[in-house]
């Protein structure tokens, strides 16, 4: 159903069963999957594309031109994936260079006043709590958690798994499964409640922490930890995810908290 106040381009692409509000506008150069629900007065501009199942609540606004003073009204987009969720005044802006795409995981859930910036990939079964920015170029992992008021700075990654507390300064990568706050952010432990949630059992948990305390309080550089753990655990899934993840950081990785005890996994 599309309100009768709706300005919705003959040109845009939507399937069935799509519903879009009142004074919403939607583009040219627009898709809309099948059963996603457009709220009131939603934006979706040219070069967007919305999977099946998605809500978009009053006052998104999907598609505008990056913040980047190098864009050049290239052709760029935005996808948001099967079942995301936006709530109220979610902006996600599209990316910068041609063909590039600022892209939104399937299930993931953006709380009230998010901001995407271009160029940023957020990943499946995400949760981003109020009024927390990504800027440019920032990678999101499956299923993290972002409080809300953080600040992630442009071409930073949170590993997958990880919980980034409120009010939280993101300056550096965030290494997968771990738990980050603080004003520059700080690694304080693993994300054990995450963790629980996603079905880790105690042995899994209690050996990512042994991989960090290995990483982070052994007394050994950072490059010789990461030989260490490469050799004493070759194949292990969580020894290649965390290596892998931090021998690719161009940032740097979070460090360890200095009065932090929470290098164990606990109940």
């Amino acid at each position: 159903m599309i309100h009768p106040t709706a300005i919705v381009s003959p040109k845009a692409e939507i399937d069935d069963d799509v519903s879009i509000g009142p004074y919403s506008i939607v583009g040219d150069r627009v898709h809309i999957g099948a059963g996603s629900v457009i709220g009131a007065y939603v934006h979706i501009s040219d070069y967007v594309s919305l999977g099946r199942g998605c809500r978009c609540f009053d006052h998104v606004v999907l598609g505008m031109e990056p913040q980047d003073l190098s864009f050049r009204g290239e052709e760029s987009w935005v996808y948001v994936d099967d079942g995301a969720t936006l709530r109220e005044n979610v902006t996600v802006h599209r990316a910068s260079g041609e063909g590039n795409c600022t892209r939104i995981g399937s299930g993931a859930y953006l709380m009230e006043g998010v901001h995407v910036g271009h160029n940023v990939k957020v990943g499946p079964g995400v949760v981003v709590a109020n009024k927390t920015g990504f800027s440019g170029y920032v990678e999101v992992g499956e299923k993290a958690v972002v409080s809300g008021l953080v600040g992630v700075h442009q071409f930073v990654r949170i590993g997958k798994f990880c919980m980034v507390g409120g009010l939280a300064k993101v300056i550096k990568d965030v290494p997968p499964y771990s738990l980050a706050d603080g004003h520059p952010a700080r690694i304080y432990g693993i994300n054990v409640v995450g963790l629980k949630r996603n079905g880790f059992d105690r042995e899994a948990r209690s050996h990512i922490a042994g991989l960090y305390r290995i990483l982070y309080r052994s007394g050994l550089a950072m490059k010789e930890a990461l030989r260490e753990l490469a050799a004493r655990y070759p194949g292990d899934e969580f020894q290649e995810e965390i290596t892998g993840f931090i021998t690719s950081s161009k940032r740097g990785v979070t460090p360890w908290g200095v009065s932090c005890e929470r290098d164990r996994e606990d109940d």
